[in-house]
């Protein structure tokens, strides 16, 4: 029995399927079944039922698996271990943020250079993506480290999270538009075509479980990926847009005019990681180093119209 194979198994059964779990491990499908076959051959037991289109555990799998998964976190431990008593930091650390998030206050590239001149050793990959996305990926330990926009209603106990800001959604209008008050509901925006972040996000995914529990069905008539954009449609009269609150003057500057939405909700922006893997030492090293640019970002003022993306 090797780690490999149970590194596949567990893959499999995370993906419940060979075809994606070959991809998500850059295998040939084949030689990925072969592997598993040959770990069921030398356990005298077949461990996935593929009877159906959904790969499933045996009862005899379903065993295996927890105790798979402890070897693999296990190995890990004693890596990451023998790598901090020596000094050493090497690897590869997987960062996500969403889109918008780097602006010229929080300069993430900034970040990943001071981080890589002074680890050259370590590789370094950075994608943008949906919160929803993300967090799924570190939950699968596919990324090590995401800055999410998070509603509060994700409860994985797997994925830890931290707090970087925290604000109130508001709808944002037309500045002549005259159908708002001062202060406005989720039914009266209910009756509008609304202008959204695009699913997965935290700010829609906020807005729409709110609009779920009072018993509300939104129409968003058109999604944009970066509150800028939003503001501008809001701006032309298109809809009215769910965004994050910006200064008053910076609002008339882009024609629109922002109405505090009730009940509440408030929307935050969190450092992410998965709390059931070892997180490595250079991980950890890079996750101190954006807490730091982090914490001198909360310090600053409200971003200008130009630069808008600072509260997703």
């Amino acid at each position: 029995m090797e780690l490999r194979q149970l590194r596949y198994f567990v893959t499999v059964v995370e993906e419940a399927n060979f075809t994606r779990a070959a991809a998500r491990l850059h295998l040939a499908q084949p030689g990925l079944s072969a592997q598993i076959k040959q770990l069921e051959k030398e356990l005298g037991q077949p461990l996935l039922d593929r009877s159906t289109r959904s790969v499933s555990l045996t009862p005899v799998g379903a065993a295996v698996l927890p105790l798979a998964r402890a070897a693999l976190a296990a190995t890990e431990r004693i890596a990451h271990t023998v790598d901090e008593f020596a000094g050493v930091l090497r690897g590869h650390v997987r960062i996500g943020m969403i889109s918008g998030a780097a602006t010229d206050e929080l300069d993430i590239a900034e970040v990943l250079s001071d981080f890589h001149r002074d680890h050259p050793q370590i590789g370094i990959s950075l994608i943008e993506d949906a919160s929803e996305s993300m967090y799924d990926a570190l939950r699968r330990g596919e990324l090590d480290i995401a800055l999410i926009s998070f509603s509060g209603d994700e409860s994985d106990p797997a994925v830890a999270t931290e707090t970087v800001f925290s604000t109130a959604i508001a709808a944002a209008v037309a500045s002549e538009s005259l159908g708002f008050g001062e202060r406005t509901t989720l039914a009266e925006l209910c009756e509008h075509p609304l202008i959204s972040l695009p699913r997965g996000t935290g700010i829609r995914a906020l807005f729409e479980k709110a609009c779920a529990r009072a018993g509300l069905v939104p129409n968003v008539a058109f999604e944009a990926g970066a509150p800028p954009l939003l503001l501008r449609l809001a701006a032309h009269d298109l809809g009215v847009a769910i965004v994050p609150p910006i200064p008053d003057e910076s609002a008339a500057e882009l024609g629109v005019r922002i109405v505090p939405i009730d009940p509440e909700l408030r929307g935050r922006l969190a450092l992410a990681w998965n709390a059931e893997r070892p997180i490595s030492p250079a991980a950890k090293v890079l996750l101190g180093q954006l807490r730091i640019a982090l914490e001198s970002w909360k310090a600053l003022p409200l971003p200008v119209p130009g630069n808008l993306t600072r509260r997703v």
